[in-house]
């Protein structure tokens, strides 16, 4: 069955957004008042500044495909790093190999994260770190993140870790070990620029390209129980 939602112009206007950030307009809201009472113009950049704010924490809905085995980006962004690695140590898999796809996200993109794939989350660990600009490679191990295993109905184990960024301060996971999600739906963010890793395990080959836009709750990075090649290029 497809799934259709409110297409009007108060979905592009006025989006729902995430409960984290109702305290981040607030605030900036005062701090306008404020800098219109001491000038004009000020008051003007302080609004510009809230009107990003609200939509930095937009929250809208997505039509996740009804692919059995499907592993979808759990982040807007683009497609940053693609790399042949071990399990995170922390998560205390072993030697496991997996293809890890990393996802930037800019201050532009939606930040709610979704779950990658359809299963139960067997192990989560938090890792205070640095804030190193998310693009470098040293950050999956450096950075403050938020690791996430999870044995998906298929029988497969895949790992997703949110990852602090430069400008990000916070990261916000609602997860716990033993939470049954579906793919596609919500369990977090990460507020102001970061990253998202998802592993695949091996023998699961990414179906994304370097640089390819992607769409968290759509956009398909692979198919579980496929056997295609990795895709091979970079968007251009």
């Amino acid at each position: 069955m497809i799934k259709t939602f409110d297409i009007s112009w108060k979905t592009y206007l006025l989006p729902t957004i995430h409960s984290e950030g109702w305290r981040f307009v607030g605030i900036f809201a005062a701090i306008t008042a404020l800098l219109a009472m001491i000038w004009e113009p000020l008051g003007w950049v302080g609004l510009v500044l809230t009107v990003w704010c609200y939509y930095f924490f937009r929250d809208p809905q997505r039509v996740t495909p009804e692919i059995k085995d499907v592993v979808v980006s759990p982040a807007d962004g683009t497609v940053q790093m693609i790399a042949k690695v071990e399990a995170p140590e922390e998560l205390n898999m072993g030697k496991k190999k997996f293809t890890r796809v990393s996802i930037f996200m800019s201050v532009f993109n939606v930040h709610v994260n979704r779950a990658p794939a359809t299963g139960r989350i067997t192990n989560a660990v938090y890792v205070p770190g640095k804030f190193l600009n998310a693009t470098l490679d040293k950050a999956s191990k450096d950075n403050e993140r938020q690791l996430l295993a999870m044995k998906t109905a298929s029988g497969k184990e895949i790992c997703f870790v949110q990852i602090a960024g430069l400008i990000a301060r916070r990261i916000v996971c609602d997860a716990q070990i033993g939470q049954d999600y579906k793919v596609g739906e919500r369990f977090g963010m990460i507020r102001f620029g970061s990253r998202l890793d998802v592993y695949l395990p091996e023998g699961v080959e990414p179906q994304v390209v370097l640089g390819q836009t992607m769409v968290a709750g759509e956009t398909v990075i692979a198919n579980l129980t496929s056997d295609a090649k990795a895709m091979d290029g970079v968007m251009r």
